[in-house]
């Protein structure tokens, strides 16, 4: 044991020596907690319990097959029926000396009342400016004058790899500090279109939801809001909302009470090596459009599907998660350029930008199971027969094929019911209108060609892509 602990003590000592001898020292935080930590506040809820009211527990992640998840940062809720309780939820952070405090939205989600302790433990009842659940911000705002306020950073500045510090109150404990280093940014999270995360590995667990990330300069470049784990726990990986974001939804929340957000009407996916080769792309990039709402923005503007839009208001669309980011982020009415990739080359559209409303689920309808025709299976594997005149009415497209058999063996991932609404080869763009059009397409194509098929399935379209074809009959 002695001997494990002299070789802790060396190598701590050796990591020390080449630290000066490199110039470098270990970085010291005391500073910035003395001169920012006071600007940091911790949260808790009153919430009266609802008559009937089904209130979500945690799962048992152990027993959970899916044990990778994104999280938020809240304990356990007192079931139905249990008493009004005050528990620390969260924390926040001054950024004006008159009481506004940024915190997350699900940090005051369904509070009755909020209560905000300040670090020389003055306490005071907070009420709600606004709160924006599609970004996880919320406002609040404490009657209190002359208070510390955080300062403010860019996180544009920030280099993957930099120091960073978190102060908050995990598990209740008010004042935690807790350092890392940036490991990425710009993440994007599952079901968080309008976020462009900073990822850290800053030991952050419930109770730092809403606290601030602050940089080696003591300013505040983010708001801790989500962590991945398997067990609910910290394991390494920390996000935070970058805090120009925060700080434009507040003002929004401030001066409106609500959030407005930009869209254009169109349904997006990822552009992949195979449908870059297919759609005649240098390489895998922009946001391929699979659809377009009739009468909206893009549809004005004049996108189209299989349109891949590179750049939105001159700014570069690397994936398909930084358009929602662009788009959400500009203010309705606003006419934006938008570069598009279409039929192997680019071209510049205009068009106005729409307000997002709240969120609509369309419904999906299963496709109806229908009898395989007696139909020969073509080099995708696949049998299809022509749209009928009632099918084509019924379904509202002017042309189409529908998958009737798909082999064992088949080439392309379609199932029966799909419909083929197009074909996409080097760059050309083909509308499918019947068998003997597809056959004769394919016949014309080497084995090992890449082609991409638009698929309509229920109320929804997607591209699929196609590597490689069976041999020539």
């Amino acid at each position: 044991m002695h001997l494990i602990r002299l070789g802790a003590a060396l190598a701590l000592a050796a990591c020390t020596t080449l630290a000066a001898a490199q110039g470098r020292e270990l970085p010291d935080f005391t500073r910035l907690v003395d001169e920012q930590g006071a600007a940091v506040v911790n949260i808790s809820t009153t919430q009266a319990p609802r008559r009937g009211a089904n209130v979500p527990q945690l799962p048992n992640l152990e027993d959970e097959e899916m044990l990778e998840f994104f999280r938020r940062f809240i304990p356990r809720q007192p079931g139905p029926g249990a008493r009004p309780e005050s528990r620390s939820l969260g924390s926040g952070f001054l950024i004006s000396a008159d009481g506004y405090i940024l915190t997350n939205a699900h940090v005051i989600d369904a509070a009755d009342e909020i209560n905000v302790k300040l670090t020389d433990k003055r306490e005071y009842k907070a009420k709600v400016i606004g709160a924006d659940k599609r970004t996880d911000v919320a406002l609040i705002k404490i009657d209190a004058a002359n208070l510390p306020a955080v300062r403010l950073g860019d996180p544009a500045k920030l280099k993957v790899g930099e120091w960073v510090v978190a102060i908050g109150s995990p598990f209740g404990f008010e004042n935690t500090v807790t350092a890392g280093i940036v490991s990425a940014k710009g993440r994007s999270l599952p079901q968080e279109n309008f976020v462009p995360f900073i990822q850290t590995d800053v030991a952050i667990n419930p109770g730092n939801s809403g606290g601030p990330l602050f940089n080696m300069k003591g300013e505040v470049v983010g708001v801790n809001s989500q962590i991945y784990s398997r067990t609910g726990g910290f394991m390494g990986l920390s996000f935070a909302i970058p805090i120009d974001v925060a700080l434009d939804i507040q003002k929004q929340l401030r001066d409106k009470g609500r959030v407005s957000r930009g869209r254009i009407g169109v349904v997006i996916q990822e552009v992949t090596k195979d449908l870059a080769v297919s759609f005649g792309l240098d390489r895998p990039r922009g946001a391929l459009v699979n659809a377009v709402e009739k009468g909206s923005p893009a549809d004005r503007g004049g996108i189209e599907a299989t349109d891949i839009i590179t750049r939105f208001d001159g700014k570069l669309v690397e994936s398909s998660s930084d358009l929602p980011r662009l788009v959400g982020a500009t203010r309705p009415g606003t006419s934006v350029p938008v570069e598009v990739w279409r039929k192997a080359a680019a071209r510049t559209l205009s068009l106005t930008v729409g307000e997002l409303q709240e969120d609509k689920v369309a419904a999906r309808s299963a496709p109806r199971e229908r009898k395989p025709a007696e139909l020969a299976a073509n080099r995708l594997g696949i049998a299809v027969s022509e749209l009928t005149a009632e099918q084509k009415r019924e379904l509202k497209l002017g042309h189409g094929l529908m998958v009737t058999d798909v082999r064992p063996d088949a080439r392309a991932e379609v199932r029966r019911g799909d419909i083929l609404l197009k074909m996409v080869h080097n760059g050309q763009h083909t509308d499918l209108k019947s068998n003997e059009q597809l056959n004769r397409l394919l016949a014309g194509m080497d084995k090992n060609a890449v082609i991409t098929l638009q698929v309509r399935r229920g109320e929804s379209t997607a591209f699929v892509t196609v590597t490689g074809l069976a041999d020539k009959g």
